[in-house]
């Protein structure tokens, strides 16, 4: 939700100044457009022309840019900027900025600002505990700034994490996340993802080559919109770490189809992205499984259907969007499951297609409704997450 956005980037005289580079980057990354002002102190710790070469903009740093009486206007940056980020923010500026010292540009700047403010603070230990410093904080705060800090955590808990700035990922999510529609606050939504492993002995299973990163693009973005995700994935690699995420881990079927059940009553929505396996040994070996003679005849019974257990209990009110990964006869498939689990709508994805089904990045899906059908280009699964999501929303207005 960055493109197009024009943000001020304020760097003060801080040894974290050169993440300012990688912040730089980021923002440039989603289509934002980054105009840097710095102190004269910040300018000893990095370059205006490193800044000038990210930026593809002068930085500003002076009131006077020349001695023929043209001169860098503040309040002008003030009404362009649809943002302020002051990254990192030095324990002298915030204080400044608590006490309307305007001594710089960037303070002039800061307080000429009618777009929302981002602080980043970093110093010391002992300078971000002091008093002064924790007033001068909660004073930009009640005046509406945002401050982003480390949220708490095995990190942020250690001595050494208190008062260091913010990674710059973390910032630029928090800049995006801001700019994101707000149209599922107060809402949970479940989602299930991930594979499922059926035991066939201590160190055999069943399972199949569900990665989980459309269920976790899916989570990162109704969090980013608001909601409340409850997340409910198999064994995976990555799991979300958004703070608006509750994660259960689970590995078998049933874990799942209990998680799932225990969940959904309590949210406004399910999106069944897991890929849950069908069947099950019907019995586990208690020790590992000897290779002995030429076959291995393996009964399997049927898991619990997760999807026709919440289609059921759904009450009016509720949404629920199933997937479908076919491999022939697709659409055919996908309507039939969309009437039988009684979905609100199926995302449908073929093994056929490049670049789509497991392990990828990206994704080329099918929302198919009882209204119609809509087929999507082939994107990564970030943007096709909105997709989905849009497409929730539609249901709900």
């Amino acid at each position: 939700m960055l493109k197009g956005k024009k943000i001020v980037l304020g760097i003060t005289g801080s040894i974290a100044a050169y993440k300012a580079c990688l912040i730089i980057r980021q923002l440039v990354k989603c289509g934002a457009e980054v105009q840097v002002v710095i102190t004269p102190a910040g300018k000893e710790f990095i370059t205006p022309i490193t800044l000038s070469a990210l930026t593809s903009k002068p930085v500003i740093s002076d009131f006077f840019s020349q001695r023929d009486g043209t001169w860098h206007s503040h309040v002008d940056l003030g009404l362009w900027a649809d943002a302020m980020l002051i990254a990192p923010a030095t324990a002298s500026s915030i204080g400044k900025m608590a006490h309307g010292i305007a001594d710089n540009m960037l303070i002039t700047t800061y307080l000429s600002m009618k777009a929302p403010i981002f602080v980043a603070p970093a110093m010391d230990l002992d300078m971000f505990a002091h008093p002064t410093t924790q007033e001068n904080l909660e004073t930009l705060r009640q005046r509406g700034n945002i401050i982003i800090e480390p949220q708490s955590g095995e990190l942020a808990s250690h001595l050494v994490g208190k008062g260091r700035m913010e990674e710059p990922e973390e910032i630029v999510r928090v800049l995006d996340e801001f700019f994101y529609p707000k149209d599922f606050t107060g809402k949970r939504v479940l989602i299930t993802a991930g594979p499922t492993y059926e035991k066939i002995d201590p160190v055999r299973f069943i399972g199949n080559y569900s990665s989980g990163k459309m269920g976790i693009a899916l989570a990162e973005e109704c969090a980013k919109r608001g909601a409340e995700v409850e997340f409910i994935g198999g064994p995976m690699h990555t799991y979300p770490s958004h703070r608006k995420i509750n994660l259960t881990q689970v590995e078998s079927a049933q874990q799942m189809y209990e998680a799932a059940t225990r969940l959904y009553p309590t949210c406004q929505a399910g999106i069944l992205c897991a890929a849950v396996a069908d069947f099950t040994p019907q019995q586990t070996a208690d020790e590992k499984i000897k290779r002995e003679g030429d076959n291995l005849i393996l009964q399997l019974h049927p898991t619990q259907d997760i999807a026709k257990a919440l289609g059921a209990m759904k009450r009016d009110g509720q949404v629920l969007v199933g997937f479908a990964l076919e491999t022939c006869n697709e659409r055919e498939h996908a309507k039939d499951k969309l009437q039988r689990k009684n979905f609100d709508f199926i995302v449908l994805n073929s093994l056929r297609d490049k670049g789509a089904g497991f392990g990828h990045d990206t994704n080329k899906v099918t929302i198919i409704s009882r209204r119609g059908s809509t087929e999507y280009e082939l994107k990564s699964k970030s943007e096709v997450a909105k997709d989905i999501i849009d497409e929730l929303v539609k249901l709900r207005n």
